[in-house]
């Protein structure tokens, strides 16, 4: 019998790894757990609560990697925060789509919805390929405007392959713009001639989060409120579609280049997110539940922004994220007037 003297390798026969598989992975779990907490509490502060959990999440984990560098031993642990994590979170966010109503009350606010999403991403990437901007951050932004922000960004991110620094960038900038649309939204209110269930399914098809217009329509009334959750539940609902027709066209692409390489996954997140869709519409869940879970979607999200804003370097974004943020931007304020528009006419 072989006698062990060194107490590290004593330690390590008694105590394997492998029977610990999670151990690796703590440090960087209670990291991001722990800054997405931080983040939260901040968010619930008066005037801070317009930004939004993500919102500051990112800005922390952004404000730590330029000052103080990245945490190396809690690389595992944020790596599986910002790409395993972030995708249950984006299943648990299905239970807020109730299909049945969205089908049933809602099918203009379907064509709607689609003729902001092809407005948002046909606008963003021709304004940045005319000011030579970064395409893959632009179709981003362009897709996160059309659909659900932070979400969307999250969603079809791994159907494109993109960064994580460009998604945690494309993730920032929505959040950052839809909340000044909030704020204006709130402000034209009274200067723009429609009723409160306008006024509601114009923020439902325009802003990007519904956190933002939940927040500009909640501020007119229960009918506003109503209307904006609709049709922002319609556009949510059009992620599924536009995620296969990303999968489709990403593998048409790859395989005109012959690359097998960079050829794009099945999303099989998304299949989970169908799935909680359904529960949420089909069972009866009782509301404490759902608003549990959505509350847990979010402080997930939030710790997943943590490790995506972990990988962006402040250096590169000014050249980089310039020009798809002007793109979106104008993407924004052309869908917020082409809504408008056909309301009021």
């Amino acid at each position: 019998m072989a006698i062990i003297n060194n107490p590290v390798e004593r330690t390590e026969r008694k105590f394997p790894s492998a029977k610990f598989p999670i151990a690796p992975f703590l440090p960087g779990l209670l990291f991001t757990m722990g800054v997405a907490a931080f983040a939260t509490g901040i968010a619930n502060l008066p005037g801070i609560s317009k930004i939004g959990a993500m919102l500051c999440a990112i800005f922390i984990a952004v404000l730590y990697r330029n000052t103080l560098g990245y945490p190396e031993k809690c690389r595992p642990g944020i790596q599986f925060t910002a790409q395993k994590i972030l995708r249950f979170a984006i299943i648990l966010y299905g239970f807020r789509l109730n299909i049945h109503l969205v089908l049933q009350q809602g099918p203009s606010l379907l064509f709607q919805g689609i003729f902001t999403i092809v407005i948002a991403v046909l606008t963003t990437l021709l304004v940045s390929r005319w000011l030579k901007g970064d395409m893959q951050l632009s179709l981003l932004l362009g897709i996160g405007t059309g659909i659900c922000g932070a979400a969307a960004i999250a969603a079809v991110a791994p159907i494109l392959k993109a960064k994580d620094e460009d998604t945690a960038i494309g993730v920032g900038i929505i959040a950052l713009i839809g909340t000044l649309f909030t704020l204006a939204y709130t402000l034209l209110y009274p200067y723009l001639g429609l009723t409160a269930l306008q006024y509601g399914t114009w923020s439902g098809i325009t802003l990007h989060e519904i956190a933002h217009a939940a927040a500009a329509a909640n501020s007119v009334g229960a009918d506003a409120l109503t209307a904006s959750l609709l049709a922002k539940l319609a556009r949510v609902f059009l992620l599924i579609p536009v995620s296969f027709i990303l999968l489709w066209w990403v593998r048409r692409q790859t395989k005109a280049t012959e690359d097998s390489t960079q050829g794009a996954s099945f999303p099989w997140f998304l299949l989970g997110f169908i799935l909680t869709s359904l529960i949420g519409t089909y069972l009866p869940l009782p509301t404490d539940v759902l608003n549990a879970i959505a509350s847990l979607s979010s402080f997930l999200m939030a710790a997943a922004m943590v490790g995506l804003g972990l990988n962006v370097h402040l250096a590169s974004l000014r050249s980089r994220a310039l020009r798809p943020l002007l793109a979106m931007l104008v993407a924004s304020v052309l869908v917020s007037a082409f809504s408008y528009f056909t309301l009021i006419l």
